[in-house]
């Protein structure tokens, strides 16, 4: 896809290529992640993450990079590129003419009459990251050395050179193992082919500097260790592949290991393929135990919030798989059971259930059988909120939800400065009631479909559901902004025009009027729409911050408070389309055609998080999102509904 390939006038601005990330990820919940230059910029860049259940299920980067040389008749080029604080050295960039992530990352360097080609692979099936090295085009034989960067950390942290390290390795097939704290797993460092030997040569590479760290305000700076580096010697037109591996690999079928994973992964030919591949990734099989990872390359795998709102999206829109679908929540289901029936500062998060089981129905799964399966569970994540159960959430005498714990903000909008949250929302949140609403009308009807519809259950929370509808469009509606209030606490209405009150309308179930959603649309569409989703505050409120950028304040200040985020397209689009038909339909195209022009941004041929709410709307937050892969496939099935009307 030509989308995904950049020229050298692009690769050689590093104000320009540093900006650009590749990423790799794989079943057993690894992952590769640098720059398309392959100069790392975060303290979670590296080759080889994997995730260690010995140290709590967490990520640790075990291979930070590999430095290439190209050795020419005596003379020495150096391909690799890293920052020592305002200085870059190696300038190996110069030499890269042209890059290509389609299938996958591919860089080109030229040196003279030297065309040379780097590709990475990370292994899908085990912790093993290849790397595969072609010498296309030479005038004669070129040495390749290859010098390996070690960190063994946890991906949040940073290293430095310490006396705990252990520096000795131990000899295997075509290479070293190395292992430098006690509990880690061994990290065997071969190349195929006859030809390379190892010069074991330990060393610290100090003050390495990750620019987007320091750019944000953390700490930024850390020290790798340099084991020493393989010689290789290469005739032109052939390759070697050199493997890091949790496990001894045999050396002989690296070549074919590589070839094959290049051909199962195919060439995606349309951006709805990458919207799949994208989701592909994002779906781990950890032990056997399938889960989301909320995105790359530091959001945590298999989030309640973050799971329920992308599992149909990434299973069933872009894999077409029930079972995974079952699967992944039934390993939430087990995993979660705190935040589910006890407490979670995410209040809304467990409600969200009921909506993932809804959109399973609609994608063709049995009512009856679902119901069977998941009915007590989500009977019981209804009960955990009447009074007496949960200390951050409980039903009032009104029916409606009250969420407050002081300091504590109790949704998904929960960002926090210093300590203080940033938007607490104390009091009837608009959405966390409108989820509390579909969820209890979506399981009387189930009950009665199964034919419980005598139940204590049954009579109890028919009552509840009777309560909820005739309070809630009192509690939030305001004729005079013509919408929804975002929340209410003991000082009446906050009419702070936010995104929450979309859900209000998307629920099948909703509490509000019909009459009244072309009102709540039209505000929604003069103060939140943007061609990169909806702002999560009007441009029109003193607390507005259109551009999220800066240290860790000023982000976390706009992270809530104007960012636009992407997933919210989801439940806006579908509304759109309720109300005004597949007239809507070029508007909905235009609201998505941006995100495939800005594959070549930020994260390559990915989904961000969220953007800024000011044009042009720059990407941010995680290069690989699971709310916004899955909520773009959700779009893509909903305008596919309506295309031919």
């Amino acid at each position: 896809m030509s989308l995904l390939k950049f020229n050298k006038s692009e690769l050689v601005n590093l104000s320009y290529s540093l900006k650009r990330e590749i990423l790799g990820s794989n079943k057993t919940g690894a992952y590769l992640n640098t720059s398309i230059i392959a100069c790392n910029t975060r303290r979670y860049h590296g080759l080889l993450a994997v995730t260690l259940d010995r140290f709590g299920g967490d990520r640790f980067l075990l291979l930070s990079g590999v430095d290439e040389s190209l050795i020419v008749e005596g003379k020495q080029f150096n391909l690799g590129i890293h920052c020592y604080g305002d200085i870059y050295e190696p300038r190996g960039h110069k030499y890269i003419v042209d890059f290509s992530a389609n299938p996958i990352p591919q860089i080109t360097f030229k040196v003279g009459d030297i065309l040379f080609r780097k590709s990475l692979m990370l292994s899908q099936d085990k912790d093993q990251v290849m790397i595969r090295y072609d010498l296309l085009e030479a005038g004669s034989d070129v040495k390749l050395y290859l010098k390996p960067f070690l960190a063994f950390r946890n991906i949040h942290a940073l290293t430095h050179r310490n006396p705990q390290a252990r520096v000795e390795g131990r000899p295997v097939k075509n290479g070293m193992a190395f292992c430098m704290y006690e509990n880690f797993p061994e990290l065997n460092l071969q190349v195929s082919g006859r030809s390379a030997d190892f010069q074991y040569l330990p060393d610290w590479n100090l003050n390495v500097t990750y620019s987007d760290e320091y750019r944000r305000g953390y700490d930024c700076r850390e020290d790798l260790f340099m084991p020493g580096y393989f010689r290789i010697n290469l005739k032109p037109g052939t390759s070697i592949v050199f493997s890091a591996s949790v496990d001894e690999e045999d050396t002989s079928l690296l070549k074919k290991k590589f070839d094959q994973a290049v051909t199962r992964k195919g060439s995606g030919e349309s951006y709805h393929d990458q919207l799949t591949r994208c989701a592909n990734r994002l779906v781990t099989n950890h032990n056997g135990r399938r889960r989301i990872n909320a995105g790359f390359s530091w959001l945590c795998t298999g989030l309640l919030r973050e799971t329920l709102q992308s599992i149909a999206g990434l299973t069933l829109y872009g894999l077409g798989d029930k079972a995974q679908f079952e699967e992944i929540l039934d390993n939430l289901i087990a995993d979660e059971q705190e935040r589910l029936f006890h407490r979670t500062t995410q209040v809304e998060a467990p409600l969200y259930l009921a909506i993932a089981l809804q959109q399973y129905i609609d994608y063709g799964a049995d009512p009856k059988e679902v119901w069977k399966k998941y009915g007590a569970t989500l009977r019981g994540v209804l009960e955990s909120y009447l009074p007496g159960v949960r200390k951050e959430v409980t039903m009032h005498p009104n029916g409606l939800l009250w969420a407050q714990m002081d300091g504590v903000a109790l949704s998904w909008m929960n960002a926090y400065i210093d300590g203080r949250a940033v938007t607490e929302r104390a009091g009837y949140q608009v959405e966390t009631n409108a989820f509390w609403y579909n969820a209890i009308c979506f399981a009387l009807d189930m009950e009665k479909l199964c034919r419980r519809g005598g139940s204590d259950f049954v009579k109890r929370f028919s009552a509840i559901r009777d309560l909820v509808k005739a309070n809630y469009q009192n509690c939030f509606w305001n004729g005079k902004f013509g919408c929804l209030a975002d929340y209410v606490d003991n000082n009446g209405q906050n009419m702070e025009i936010r995104p929450n009150q979309i859900y209000a309308l998307w629920v099948k179930n909703s509490p509000v009027d019909e009459d009244l959603a072309p009102s709540i649309l039209r505000v929604m569409d003069n103060e939140l729409i943007t061609a990169r989703g909806l702002r999560t505050l009007s441009p029109r409120d003193i607390r507005y911050r259109g551009v999220y950028e800066g240290a860790q304040k000023e982000r976390d200040l706009a992270y809530h408070q104007g960012s636009s985020h992407p997933f919210l397209l989801e439940p806006y689009i579908e509304v759109s389309f309720r109300i005004k038909g597949a007239s809507f339909w070029k508007r909905a195209e235009w609201l998505t055609e941006g995100f495939y022009d800005d594959l070549n941004k930020h994260g390559v041929g990915a989904f961000s998080e969220l953007y800024d709410g000011d044009p042009p709307h720059e990407p941010h937050g995680a290069i690989s999102s699971a709310l916004s892969t899955a909520a773009l496939l959700a779009v893509d099935r909903i305008m596919e509904k309506y295309k031919e009307e």
